[in-house]
């Protein structure tokens, strides 16, 4: 068993293609190697800035010998298809066997050198080799055929045990000979074999070991910070890239001037970042210090003194942009720079920034003053005829309502700032800044900084009042605007970050307990909407809208009943208006589906979610979700399983009979099968003990799982159910339900239909797997 060094040395490779560049050429070579029958164990792959190195240990010195049967034509076969058979194999007839009258051909092949596989394996993954962006260079670049190569490909070294593969790539041809560092042994260097040539590299003043590259640079920035007193703010895609722009990295702590701490730390901690590729570092305190931590290529004679001069004279002119950008931004209030985003189109079907910010200034607006944001708390607080318990004082609310509203119209100002136009990765975050300093309240400057959380997976979710009416008005408009104009995901296309809108939607909602309905949302999000994009051919949507929501009022410039008469005239486009409705309320079953997604890494079951949903007008996805598990809880226990076998069963029943299996009757009627009485009641001889305890059972489970429902008792109402368990268990081992008596017939149908009703009450378990 032999070991095997592959190197592709070329000039610098961006730091960020080296990882991807890593798993392409294992990828390449395995299926190289596979194609030709060896079989390649652990790999070790390597890159650094100017080379890209493979090492394949314990390859066998050759591939096994093999023997290959191919199934040809009938002997009886037309000569035609017996000549073409043997193309193929190149035979002749007298070696192919007869078999039962059909001809096979049996190739021995012999086994092949491994390096002669290697040979031929190195220029196919050569030119095969993807990369995000590559180049063609020198004279042959003329011709489309040539090589491509990230960067311009200089040397390959390929040496199998101690022996030298010949190959050649576009005139670069296989040697012993690599280059060490730049600058400290620019000169060739002669590989023996895989097993001398990371240390070989190493007395160059080469590690080409990126991971040990990366280990020097973490722990060696936050030794340069501690001696100094400070501690580094730790970035790993820092470290990362800086580990794939050097090959000898020597972290140096540099300082710059201290005026510029008067810029916001995420400012420069991003200048720093990405500018010039330095670590930032923290006090004592917490706080960001004037300090950075560079990662030098070279090993300098002076202790690194001057290559730390020089970054300091470059950070600091980029500092001193920042700083500009800083100070001339806060010359213009936010209202000011928002009057810009006017000029800005949103899409090209729904009109400006501007106008978005209109529709969300209003809708945050309405979430404050409904409570839905605002929950019980308060200072002051009055009693509320239509609720449990305290609300929030009038004056309490309006001042929430206004800070909303106020944050809303200015949350999107940042965007045509001098200086998240050049760092848009700011955005929000500048406009609280820029809040703060022209002395707005607290809660607004929040809002505005926090309105786009969260952001991920891992972000962090607004919990304060107003920033949470912003960021889920600003979320709902977002979703509905698109829907509403035939814009929605489709496959892996989401071009506008509907998914991540929805999942962050939801996160809002859950996690600060905003009991408020998807639908309700969507009807005001359109309600805002529509007008600007279809006022005239909206009669149907808008006045159902209106007149159920009651928020006509919302519609700042319009008269309500001004407004509704006219919808109601302009009806001349009918299906538009079918198609508008119904792409608005697809919203709901679009958050149902990211629900069962975000829910599915907490361990909730997507089938239940379904079978919550599937009851229809539950689209408090707090409520819902309480109920979703407590019926998780209860279909793991035994009661749970069984019951659900017995509606199963039932089910079937009345599926053969044409009975809704979700009609539900009272007392064992069964007005499917013509009985207008509510309670069809047998002669007492015709009933059985096991009818009396199952009517029994379900005048006592029906109402009381009904109440538990409509209380939030969840776990009560599937208790509820559990009062089923047997007495449907005994129902069905205890009589026949299909029985020759028309009347006891119907009779039984209308119990188990009751049955199934009263189980549709809680979770519609069709819908249930299992």
């Amino acid at each position: 068993m032999t070991d095997f060094l592959l190197e592709l040395r070329s000039e610098e490779i961006p730091a960020r293609m080296q990882a991807g560049a890593r798993v392409e050429l294992e990828k390449l070579f395995r299926a190289q190697l596979s194609a030709a029958g060896l079989e390649t164990g652990d790999l070790t792959i390597w890159s650094t800035p100017r080379r890209l190195a493979l090492i394949a240990k314990g390859l066998p010195g050759a591939t096994a010998a093999v023997s290959e049967e191919l199934k040809g034509p009938r002997s009886s076969a037309p000569p035609q298809a017996l000549e073409g058979f043997l193309r193929k194999t190149g035979l002749t007839q007298d070696q192919l066997e007869d078999r039962d009258g059909v001809y096979f051909a049996v190739i021995d092949k012999p086994g092949r050198a491994t390096a002669e596989v290697l040979a031929e394996a190195i220029p196919a993954i050569v030119r095969a080799f993807a990369w995000p962006k590559s180049m063609r260079w020198g004279k042959a670049s003329a011709s489309s055929e040539s090589l491509r190569w990230v960067r311009p490909l200089s040397g390959i070294v390929a040496i199998f045990g101690e022996e030298l593969i010949p190959c050649e790539v576009s005139g670069i041809s296989a040697s012993y000979a690599t280059h060490g560092h730049r600058f400290h042994c620019p000169g060739e260097i002669t590989i023996g074999s895989a097993s001398d040539y990371a240390e070989k590299l190493r007395a160059c003043h080469v590690i080409v070991d990126h991971e040990e590259r990366q280990t020097i640079i973490r722990d060696g920035a936050a030794k340069a910070a501690a001696d100094a007193g400070l501690t580094l703010v730790e970035d790993e895609g820092l470290v990362i890239e800086n580990a794939g722009l050097t090959e000898w990295p020597v972290p140096l702590l540099g300082r710059f001037d201290e005026a510029f701490l008067e810029v916001p730390p995420e400012v420069i901690q991003l200048t720093a970042r990405v500018n010039q590729k330095y670590f930032v570092v923290n006090d004592a305190s917490g706080k960001l210090a004037n300090g950075f931590v560079c990662t030098a290529n070279i090993d300098a004679i002076d202790g690194g003194a001057e290559i730390v001069a020089g970054n300091r004279k470059v950070l600091a002119a980029r500092l001193s942009d920042a700083r500009f950008f800083w100070e001339q931004d806060q010359k213009k209030t936010l209202a000011q720079h928002a009057e810009k985003l006017a000029n800005i189109t949103f899409h090209e079907k729904l009109g400006t920034v501007a106008d978005k910010v209109e529709r969300v200034a209003k809708l945050a607006r309405w979430l404050v003053e409904e409570g839905i944001v605002t929950g019980r708390t308060g200072t002051e607080q009055t009693s509320a005829p239509d609720s449990s318990g305290p609300r929030p004082s009038p004056g309490y609310t309006e001042e929430l309502a206004e800070q909303a509203e106020l944050a809303a119209r200015l949350a999107k100002a940042d965007l045509v700032t001098e200086m998240v136009g050049e760092f848009p990765e700011l955005q929000g975050l500048m406009g609280g800044y820029y809040a703060r300093a022209e002395g707005l309240p607290d809660a607004v400057a929040d809002a505005i900084r926090d309105h786009y959380k969260p952001v991920g997976q891992g972000d962090d979710v607004p919990t304060a009042p107003v920033t949470v009416a912003v960021a889920l008005a600003d979320k709902l408009d977002t979703l509905v605007a698109f829907f509403a104009i035939g814009e929605p995901p489709t496959g892996s296309k989401d071009p506008f970050a509907l998914r991540r809108a929805a999942l962050s939607m939801i996160r809002i909602v859950l996690e600060n307990d905003l009991r408020t309905n998807v639908n309700t949302l969507t009807s005001l999000a359109a309600i805002e909407l529509i007008p600007q994009i279809a006022t005239a051919r909206m009669a149907g949507v808008i006045t159902s809208d209106l007149e159920a929501l009651g928020r006509a009022n919302l519609i700042g410039q319009f008269d309500r009943k001004e407004y509704v008469e006219k919808l109601r005239r302009d009806t001349e486009e009918p299906d538009y208006v079918a198609t508008l409705h119904r792409d608005i309320y697809s919203v709901l079953p679009f958050v149902a589906d990211r629900l069962k997604v975000q829910q599915r890494e907490a361990g909730v079951r997507h089938d239940l979610i379904d079978a919550v949903f599937a009851l229809g007008g539950e689209d408090d996805l707090v409520r819902l979700l309480a109920r979703v598990k407590a019926l998780q809880a209860f279909m793991a226990t035994e009661d749970g399983a069984n019951l659900h076998a017995g509606y199963k069963r039932a089910a079937n029943i009345l599926k053969q009979a044409s009975v809704p299996a979700e009609a539900g009757t009272q007392g064992g009627a069964a007005p499917a099968l013509g009985q207008d009485a509510p309670g069809l009641r047998l002669p007492p001889e015709c009933m059985t003990d096991v009818d009396r305890a199952l009517l029994a059972a379900l005048d006592a489970a029906e109402p009381a799982a009904s109440a538990a429902v409509a209380e939030e008792r969840f776990t009560d109402a599937m208790a509820a159910l559990a009062s089923l368990r047997a007495p449907i268990d005994a129902f069905f081992d205890g009589v026949m339900v299909n029985d020759p008596d028309e009347t006891v017939r119907a009779y039984r149908l209308g119990l188990l239909s009751r049955f199934t009703g009263a189980v549709h009450g809680v979770a519609d378990f069709s819908k249930i797997e299992g």
